[in-house]
Order: C-alpha cells, then sequence, then structure tokens
C-alpha cells in the first residue's frame, strides 16, 4: 500500500493537545496544530514520554534548551525528549520506516554539514540550535532546540529513529535512549570493555544504564558508587558486582579495595556531582579512561597534574550519539538486562506537571517517571 493511502487509513487530525512552557516551571496545556514531515522525515503519535535531569534544567532554569538563540520561555515551545511511538506520516523519500512501525526516538538530528556531523559526532553539532529564521542550518534537537515529544504528535528525521521489538513496553521503550547514552559513553572509552574494571559512579538512570549494559558486554567487575541503598541494590539487580555507598565507606578507598591497589580500568562519571571528577581520577588506573557523562551545577577543580603524569585520557559526551540507541536496543531486544527495573512511575498526559515534580524532587524515590500520552 502506498505511503499516501496509508496516511488516509491513520487519519491524523490537524491539531493536537501539547504541553508548552511558559514561565521556568510553567507547564501550561495547550493546542498546537500538528506539525508536518518533511522530507526524510515521519510524523510520530507518542505513546510514552519519561522525563529525565535534562528536562528538569529546562523546564526550571532554561539551559540547555536554545530555542530561536536563546532560552525556552514563552515561546510556545514543547519539552521532552526521551519518548517512544508510532509512525503515523511519512514524509517524501522515507522507506526506511512504514506506517505502524513503533519507535524509540533520539534526541539530536544534527545539520548533516558540519565536520562534526559528518564524522558521525552530531549530538556535537557546530550549528546546534541554528534551525530558525536566515540561521536555519537544518539542525533539530528535539525537546532542546526544537519541540519535543510532551504532544501528541512531533516529527523526527529518520535518522534518529529506532525499532521498538514488540515485546518491549511503551514505558520500557522510553528507556532505550538512556541506555543508549551509556553506550556512547562506553564506545568513546574504547568499547572493548570485557574483562576490564569499570567503576560507575551515580546510581541515577543512566548510571543505573550504564551498569546494565557495561556488564552486558562483558566488564568485570562493575563497581557502582552512591547514596541511596536502593539505587545501590536495584544496581546489584543489573549486574554490579560491587555495590559502594559513599557515606558509608570512601569510595576511592573502596575502588582501591576491589581492584587489588590499581585502580579501575574506565570510569564513568554519572553523578554530576562536583566531587566526582576529582574523585574518578583518584580512583581510575594509570593509564585508564574517564568519561564524564553527569553535569555538575559548579565549576570543579581538579589534578591536571595527576592526570598528566598517569596518562589518563578523559572524555566529555553528551547524548546518545554514533547510533548507540540501536545497540543499546539490540542489547534490551535479547533480553540482556530488564531496563524496566528503573521505572517507577506513570502519569497520564494531563498530569504531566505531576510528574515532573515527581521527577525534579525524586518523591517516593522517583527515579523514571513515565506520561502516557496515549
Amino acid at each position: 500500500m502506498s505511503a499516501a493511502a496509508h496516511n488516509q487509513v491513520v487519519g491524523v487530525p490537524a491539531s493536537m493537545t501539547a504541553w508548552v512552557l511558559d514561565g521556568p516551571g510553567e507547564l501550561r496545556l495547550t493546542e498546537k496544530p500538528v506539525p508536518e514531515p518533511g522530507p526524510a522525515e515521519v510524523l510520530v503519535r507518542v505513546g510514552a514520554i519519561a522525563f529525565c535531569a535534562g528536562d528538569v534544567s529546562i523546564i526550571t532554569r532554561g539551559p540547555s534548551a536554545s530555542i530561536q538563540g536563546g532560552l525556552p520561555f514563552h515561546k510556545n515551545f514543547t519539552p521532552g525528549h526521551e519518548y517512544m511511538g508510532t509512525v503515523v506520516k511519512l514524509g517524501a523519500g522515507v522507506d526506511e520506516y512504514q506506517i505502524g512501525d513503533r519507535v524509540a526516538v533520539e534526541v539530536h538530528a544534527g545539520c548533516g554539514r558540519c565536520e562534526r556531523c559528518r564524522a558521525g559526532m552530531y549530538t556535537a553539532c557546530l550549528n546546534y540550535g541554528l534551525n530558525y529564521g536566515e540561521y536555519n542550518k537544518g539542525h533539530r534537537a528535539n525537546g532542546f532546540t526544537t519541540d519535543g515529544g510532551l504532544a501528541e504528535y512531533v516529527v523526527n528525521h529518520v535518522n534518529t529513529l529506532v525499532h521498538v521489538p514488540e515485546d518491549i513496553g511503551d514505558e520500557e521503550a522510553t528507556l532505550i535512549v538512556t541506555a543508549g547514552t551509556a553506550m556512547y559513553a562506553l564506545d568513546m572509552l574504547g568499547g572493548l570493555i570485557s574483562g576490564e574494571s569499570l567503576v560507575v559512579m551515580g546510581p541515577g538512570a543512566i548510571g543505573l544504564m550504564a551498569v546494565a549494559v557495561a556488564k552486558a558486554l562483558g566488564a568485570q567487575p562493575v563497581i557502582l558508587t552512591g547514596t541511596r541503598d536502593s539505587r545501590l541494590n536495584l544496581g546489584s539487580q543489573l549486574g554490579a558486582d560491587y555495590v559502594v555507598n559513599i557515606r558509608a565507606e570512601n569510595p576511592v578507598e573502596a575502588v582501591k579495595r576491589l581492584t587489588r591497589g590499581e585502580g579501575a580500568q574506565y570510569v564513568l562519571e554519572c553523578s554530576g556531582s562536583p566531587h566526582g571528577f576529582p574523585d574518578a581520577i583518584e580512583m581510575v588506573k594509570r593509564g585508564g579512561r574517564i568519561s564524564l557523562v553527569g553535569v555538575p551545577s559548579e565549576r570543579v577543580s581538579v589534578d591536571v597534574a595527576k592526570l598528566v603524569r598517569n596518562h589518563v585520557s578523559v572524555f566529555g559526551i553528551r547524548g546518545e550519539g554514533r547510533s548507540a540507541t540501536h545497540r543499546a536496543a539490540a542489547l534490551m531486544a535479547q533480553k540482556r538486562f530488564s531496563a524496566k527495573l528503573i521505572h517507577t512511575h506513570t502519569f497520564k498526559m494531563e498530569e504531566a506537571p505531576t510528574a515532573f515534580r515527581y521527577c525534579r524532587d525524586r518523591i517516593d524515590d522517583a527515579i523514571k517517571v513515565v506520561v502516557k500520552i496515549h
């Protein structure tokens, strides 16, 4: 059946319900036109969307969203980027996906023309945010530089789509992006982690997914550090060989003890704590590698001389670049780990502000809070 015939069957409406951001922390439910997919794009009917720390920053403070070159407030902007749904309309030239396909989405569709995009580093696109007016270079990052998924429908470039296996539910599918971020962090460390020691600092959603992905790839041992026993216990269920509550034990001393004094080959700093990076430098093995995933809220001072003397490599990563979501989705499809363990709460679309509050304030020890759109 042709794409046009499929579109007629689906019956896409002209308008939709969507949440928009007014002032800081102010979400408002409104009506918006349903967007039209362009060439190499599809229209996705959103099934579910999860809140994450990036959404908290955008909705409460603005960064790292950039809407029309500035902060996202009072611009009719719809936030949200960790969503999944069903393809309901195809743009010109799309044959990679069909009407009815269930998909999860990456955030970033790079401009495709800068040197970073051409090298596959589209999350570091040099034209980030330049998608408006005379500055339009074609970049889009849903929920960051253009409308996101806290709405009934959203447009996505085919490069950002990942097929969702039929036996993965909507809530679990929203976590494919989270697992993809963890996968990208491991990619940047070299990716060959089977048999290597790894420390994951911070049992938030990304940290917990990093434990699961690393263990699925054969890391040994995997050490998880954090402050909440409930989350550390989840880390054990997802594959951590050792967990360290840093309120009860010095994390550097614990890692040295568990690695026979050598330190870990790899460290993923996912906590965003100002102490995270300095501690990572102390616990990594000479010649090892550190990947910074968490974003500190303040400047951090570190011992650069120690990094140099010990030949330690440091990588900062953003998002889920180099198609890491496809590899993470493959692990989930193979049941190598159960991502749904970190899904803690579900709300209806009209309850999105409450869902956001649960995520922001960690009410009831919330980790992944999902809003069901359809």
